[in-house]
């Protein structure tokens, strides 16, 4: 029945709305991309406030474009204020959450926001083997969170690899000047840190210690499925330590960040069940480490071999600057690489939503989700197409009239 409501409702023709304030519109578009359904040409979609009213045919708009999608949604949009803001008197503070350093004034979040990017998911950096909380928020609007988010305690962080060791010290042969004297200082060492963590939980080792006990209440939480585990896993090592993890403790949900490797393991994807955000695509295909003196491969089909193996995945920017960083500009790269423009644009709306659970709110336009919608000049992720118009919450921050 809903799917015949929403079938009918396209091919009606929408009447202009009359502007009763900055969050009323009428979008006309010679193409709407709803993502959950198919494109609607000539296409209109109308605002009341801060929701999408109506989505369907035909009719003239107070904004004209060429093209109208979802607005974006970035899973690792990385702003933050780096290890400045990270707890690391300790390699587990999975109580945490990243709420608490954020920085809701900087001018990066007005930067992704104009670039399409409407929700995002914060996440703490990666210093820690268990770094805490990740929420997932509006990437504009007022300066308090709570005005702006969207989930809390969206996923727990964790870090294998290089990393969460990087600038440890081991306190042999030196008797310890600061906390840093510690381990783990090797790839080792984290794994070991990690699995400690979760077998801890699971013998209640340690519950007497009040922050330990809500650390272990976050890894039950993780256990239990009720919270996805997102751990960046950049080389091949790092993503097969990663799955082995998953599949030691049978934590049912993961996802792995920045995997730039996880191309190379089709079949330990596929068995496992994992979720993959993949990084920017670099011009030479290459992505140092930048904690080791070591670089990782990333072709320009990983995308379309994710997409053709059935394994879940998202794109990100991962908050790299300068051009062809933005996350549209990697939707473009993914497609020269084979994937299809469908896949595409669902991998960085509707697709990396349902990773975190926000897929009732936002990645695609239908009738009572939040009026985050991107504007286009031409076909998206085209070369030669641009953002013009962003709104966010039914508020126009990018007016495609000024353009």
């Amino acid at each position: 029945m809903w799917i015949l409501a929403a079938s009918l409702l396209a091919s009606l023709p929408i009447p202009r709305l009359t502007l009763d304030g900055d969050g009323d519109w009428t979008i006309h578009a010679k193409v709407v991309y709803p993502v959950s359904g198919k494109p609607i040409e000539d296409g209109v979609v109308r605002v009341d406030g801060t929701k999408i009213a109506a989505v369907g045919k035909g009719g003239g708009g107070d904004l004209e474009c060429a093209a109208v999608t979802p607005g974006f949604v970035d899973l690792a949009v990385q702003i933050d204020t780096g290890n400045a803001s990270v707890e690391q008197t300790s390699e587990s503070v999975a109580r945490l959450s990243v709420a608490g350093g954020l920085d809701l004034f900087s001018d990066e979040w007005r930067r992704v926001l104009e670039s399409g990017v409407t929700t995002a998911l914060a996440l703490p950096a990666d210093f820690d083997v268990i770094g805490g909380l990740g929420v997932v928020l509006k990437t504009g609007g007022p300066t308090l969170l709570a005005a702006r988010l969207v989930k809390g305690d969206a996923v727990l962080r964790g870090a294998i690899g290089s990393q969460p060791s990087s600038g440890n010290n081991a306190p042999r042969f030196v008797e310890p000047q600061n906390f840093y004297y510690r381990r783990p200082t090797t790839r080792m060492a984290v794994e070991w840190v990690f699995r400690k963590a979760f077998y801890d939980t699971l013998q209640g080792e340690g519950a007497d210690d009040p922050e330990e006990a809500a650390n272990q209440a976050v890894l039950r939480r993780v256990l239990a499925g009720e919270l996805p585990l997102s751990i960046q896993a950049k080389a091949t090592q790092d993503v097969r330590t990663a799955i082995y993890l998953k599949e030691e403790f049978k934590i049912p949900y993961v996802i792995l960040d920045y995997a730039v490797e996880a191309w190379r393991e089709p079949e330990l994807l596929k068995r496992s069940g994992v979720a993959v955000v993949l990084p920017p695509f670099p011009p030479d295909g290459r992505h140092d480490d930048g904690f080791v003196n070591d670089s990782y491969f990333l072709p320009l089909d990983a995308a379309a071999q994710l997409h053709e193996q059935g394994v879940p995945f998202a794109l990100s920017a991962h908050g790299q600057r300068g051009a062809g960083a933005s996350l549209a500009d990697q939707a473009g790269l993914a497609q020269r690489g084979g994937l299809p423009f469908e896949a595409a644009l669902a991998a960085v709306t509707l697709d990396p939503a349902r990773m975190v659970g926000v897929q009732a709110r936002v990645g695609s336009i239908e009738v009572g989700k939040d009026a985050d919608l991107v504007l286009w000049s031409g076909t998206p992720f085209e070369p030669t197409a641009h953002v013009i118009g962003v709104l966010l919450d039914g508020k126009l921050v990018l007016d495609p009239r000024s353009r």
